[in-house]
């Protein structure tokens, strides 16, 4: 456990860098944007309605009014989540690359550690993780931020009112933040076992070469399969399963693919990678 730990602050450490420009990006990009876009829109409201020497209620008969979703629909709040999402898919690669291309290979540091090497695969696992829920919680901070900003530019007569929970009526939020427990541990359950399925197919490329690159490929494909049967299955044979047996079934094959993943991981590292 110690030697986890030390391994989690170690790869934490080294990702630090990216995290902080990841963060300074999108706090710089979204702040930006929440002064950008409602100025955009009482603009174009004071220009229109001076061209045409309307009311604000003559105004509203012909627009709509200013609403926060105006904000989450454009690009100064998706692109640095897009990007950072982007750079987290990169860095899954990055993260193990780094270690056997980077100066005096240190990977083989790392696998001469007196802990077993399934430990530096973890660690490396939890770091990911931790970048995404540290990006997760950096968004939800930022939101009631955005949200006082907007509303002492637009006045209350232009905009209409937008509660924090209205956020999860936005489909990008509503995917990449669930409101329950259970659709958290849903969402974010999937891309951990993405990654791990990534992990794997890296490392299978790590023990045989060329080999590996179409060993991690068909494993890649094949893992996939099985975690999308349930679905699949219930897709031919509508109205059969309830969703209950749909979810079992789902729950199942994703412990299977996350168990397989984690399983093969450990006997490519301990057996099929040498020092």
């Amino acid at each position: 456990m110690k030697s986890y730990l030390k391994l989690v602050n170690f790869e934490i450490n080294r990702s630090s860098k990216l995290f902080l420009i990841l963060t300074g990006l999108t706090i710089v990009c979204q702040l930006i944007g929440a002064i950008i876009v409602p100025k955009g829109f009482m603009k174009s409201a004071n220009q229109v309605m001076y061209e045409n020497q309307l009311s604000v209620s003559q105004y509203f008969e012909l627009r709509s009014a200013f609403s926060f979703s105006n904000f989450i629909n454009s690009g100064w709040f998706i692109m640095p989540v897009v990007f950072s999402i982007s750079v987290l898919m990169i860095y899954v690669f990055f993260i193990w690359y780094r270690d056997w291309l980077g100066k005096n290979t240190f990977i083989y540091r790392l696998l001469m550690l007196p802990t077993g090497r399934i430990t530096i695969y973890f660690g490396k696992l939890t770091a990911i993780m931790f970048l995404v829920l540290g990006l997760i919680a950096l968004q939800i901070l930022l939101i009631p931020i955005e949200m006082k900003i907007m509303n002492s530019i637009v006045p209350a007569d232009f905009r209409t009112y937008f509660p924090l929970s209205g956020i999860y009526d936005q489909y990008m939020w509503a995917m990449l933040y669930p409101n329950t427990f259970t659709g958290f541990i849903l969402i974010y359950g999937i891309g951990l076992i993405f990654v791990t399925i990534l992990f794997t197919a890296i490392l299978f490329e790590r023990s045989y070469g060329l080999k590996g690159i179409f060993c991690g490929v068909v494993y890649g494909i094949f893992s996939f399969g099985i975690l999308i049967a349930p679905l699949v299955l219930a897709g031919f044979y509508t109205r059969y399963f309830y969703p209950l047996e749909i979810f079992l079934m789902e729950l199942a094959t994703s412990i299977i693919v996350l168990g397989s993943a984690i399983w093969i991981a450990n006997h490519l590292l301990k057996n099929k990678i040498r020092v």
